[in-house]
């Protein structure tokens, strides 16, 4: 059997190549050649216009160019994780309409109203109701954006109003700050409907609780009502695998995101276990050979 993993060409950075090399080395154990491709090299149409050019068994997608990842999947190709499990994720106003839509427990919730780059927020009537309900302090999110990058805690009205003015031509959204989970959350990953593993973030330094911003790590065994979370917020978003972000609520967890794909290293250095491994025992399955 033969794969590709697909990487972005303008983003290859050592952290994605630490991933594609744990992802080749489990590969081979099951005697899988697996590719690395960027899609600086397989494009739109390739396999109409270079008949030299072979498909692969499967696609493992590790970037976001969904059109992309559209072709490979209508070219007949399975693709890990599927386009629209990507394009979800990787929109935040898209993934908390689909935890929503899952009845799924979120903080409180209000994606910015829609406007048009050559007019901003021509009024900004709208932010009073919403404030009401979410108070201060405040989260906001752009809707993309990775590694706890984009992502604001704004404390006072004379700020928000500064921020608001700008993001007005970016996609984001507004979200209650959850206090019971300042600067800590949990990692859950989950691979075929099963957790595989886990770890609790947490930071002295900054709200986020992401490593990239001076987090630190601890394994974490999550109880089942985690676990059980974990894996419909999966299932809501339809990833094969993910990483999830569990919030601590006053009353129980709370789903903050899933990583379609989750930078994983991190948790292997945390608790031995290569996530890497798994998925592609999962894909094996899931292929049936």
């Amino acid at each position: 059997m033969n794969g590709w993993i697909i990487v972005n060409g303008f983003l290859y950075t050592d952290k994605f190549s630490e991933i594609t090399e744990m992802f080749t080395d489990a590969a081979s154990k099951l005697r899988i050649e697996l590719s690395v491709k960027s899609n600086t090299e397989i494009y739109t149409g390739i396999f109409e216009m270079d008949s030299r050019v072979k498909k692969p068994d499967f696609v493992l997608f590790w970037d976001k160019d969904i059109i992309l990842a559209r072709y490979l999947e209508i070219s007949g190709i399975p693709v890990f994780n599927s386009s629209s499990a990507i394009e979800i994720c990787d929109d935040k106003r898209k993934l908390y309409t689909a935890f929503l839509k899952a009845g799924l427990p979120i903080p409180p919730t209000v994606s910015a109203p829609m406007t048009f780059e050559n007019i901003g927020f021509s009024s900004f009537k709208f932010v009073k109701p919403i404030m009401d309900r979410l108070g201060y302090p405040v989260i906001l999110k752009e809707a993309f954006g990775s590694f706890g990058d984009q992502v604001y805690k704004v404390d006072d009205p004379k700020t928000l109003k500064r921020m608001l003015q700008e993001l007005q031509k970016t996609p984001f959204l507004f979200q209650k700050y959850i206090s019971t989970s300042h600067g800590q959350d949990v990692r859950v990953q989950v691979v075929g409907g099963k957790v595989v593993a886990s770890m609790r973030r947490f930071s002295d330094k900054d709200f986020r609780a992401n490593i990239t911003y001076g987090g630190n790590k601890e394994a974490y065994k999550p109880d089942e009502k985690a676990c059980a979370l974990a894996i419909a917020a999966c299932k809501a978003v339809g990833c094969d695998f993910g990483g999830v972000d569990l919030l601590f609520g006053k009353d129980g967890f709370l789903v903050c995101e899933v990583n379609s794909n989750a930078h994983f290293k991190n948790l292997y250095d945390c608790t031995r276990v290569n996530t890497a491994d798994y998925i592609m025992e999962y894909i094996v399955k899931k292929l049936g050979r």
